[in-house]
């Protein structure tokens, strides 16, 4: 399929499922690229896994209600995370430690509940796997407020997630709240997983988060064109992994990860100050 007749499918009425899931990717990418640049700084990808576990109870209990997914997953996955910031204050218990229980808690209540559920096994491919089809109308705007929330946050706390990210003794020392700081960095990767949910899946969701931020990672030094980078290699991604999918019948979520880590493979070799071959290069 060329990118015209992609281009003619996306405007098919009869097909209208179709640019929903578009915009869904695409939003659901450039949230978790803007929010990926602070987990990757901070090196704490076994978060975006983890708030992956945690939504799925919120998922399964709006599947089981017939209600929306979005909230659903927002709602479960937030309650985790203020368990997590509080839990985690204790200092004998370290932060990885408590997210390890309290998130694949959240995915084991959430595999309980969604077995009660008619069709089962359907409903958790899709949930694990992703779909593009089935998006309602209502998750394109609950989609769209929240990712302007999200950027929204980003701006006005940018300075004080930062510090906490890079030296949370530091951040400590200068009077910042760093338990309230954690609690909405949290809840920002929880939102951000939470939309990528729906076209990537549950398993796959990790690879939105830290493939794009780890890119550009490569590609700057600069933290602000980094975080300008990482969205937009995320939205590139899932538009190109759109398309491929749907020209291939090949699983969406699948083969927008596989385009982004191609992205990530050719930052490594390439990249003009760290790429490995352009390293090379010059000491040739």
């Amino acid at each position: 399929m060329s990118p015209l007749d992609f281009l003619a499918d996306l405007t098919n009425p009869d097909l209208a499922f179709l640019p929903k899931a578009l915009a869904v990717a695409v939003m659901s990418a450039i949230m978790c690229g803007v929010v990926g640049c602070y987990v990757v700084l901070r090196g704490m990808a076994f978060i975006g896994d983890a708030v992956a576990h945690a939504v799925f109870p919120g998922l399964a209990v709006a599947f089981v209600l017939s209600g929306s997914l979005v909230l659903g997953g927002v709602t479960a996955g937030v309650i985790t995370a203020l368990l997590v910031a509080v839990f985690s204050q204790n200092r004998r218990i370290k932060e990885d430690s408590v997210i390890g229980i309290f998130f694949v808690a959240a995915f084991a209540l959430g595999i309980v509940i969604i077995s009660r559920a008619p069709g089962y096994a359907g409903s958790l491919q899709q949930f694990l796997f992703g779909s593009i089809t089935g998006i309602p109308d209502r998750d394109l705007f609950v989609v769209g407020g929240t990712g302007l929330v999200l950027v929204l946050a980003v701006v006005l706390l940018h300075k004080e997630l930062v510090a906490v990210t890079l030296d949370r003794e530091m951040a400590r020392a200068l009077g910042l709240p760093v338990f309230w700081l954690d609690v909405i960095l949290y809840v920002l990767v929880t939102l951000a997983v939470v939309m990528a949910v729906q076209t990537i899946g549950n398993i796959l969701v990790l690879a939105l988060l830290v493939t794009p931020a780890a890119a550009a990672r490569l590609l700057t030094d600069r933290l602000i064109v980094m975080m300008l980078l990482a969205p937009a290699i995320g939205a590139g991604s899932a538009l190109v992994g759109l398309y491929l999918s749907w020209s291939w019948d090949l699983p969406v979520g699948g083969t927008v990860v596989l385009v982004l880590t191609a992205v990530f493979l050719l930052a490594y070799l390439l990249a003009p100050r760290h790429g490995v071959l352009t390293r090379l290069v010059r000491t040739t």
